[in-house]
């Protein structure tokens, strides 16, 4: 289990630092702001530290999901009720 989310996790860690630069190349934090409305009332560093725990989240889940996608039935199941005592 921590060999395979660790499978998803860090290439996704990576990913995100990779697309956070590809935005923020071309936005400017100071300039964002909340649905066309109010500007958004955090530091540079506030903001890409949240933009990229977004990014993280996403593409983790994205990860995630193909690799559950991938599993067969047997392989998602094998684990049913050993977790829980009986």
């Amino acid at each position: 289990m921590k060999q395979r989310a660790l499978t998803i996790l860090w290439p996704s860690f990576l990913m995100a630092g990779v697309l956070e630069m590809l935005v923020f190349v071309v936005v400017d934090p100071s300039d964002l702001r909340w649905f066309g409305g109010e500007a958004v009332q955090l530091s540079r560093q506030g903001v890409y530290t949240v933009t990229f725990l977004i990014f993280w989240a996403v593409i983790s889940l994205s990860g995630a999901l193909t690799a559950l996608l991938g599993m067969s039935a047997d392989e998602i199941n094998e684990d049913r009720g050993r977790r829980w005592p009986r």
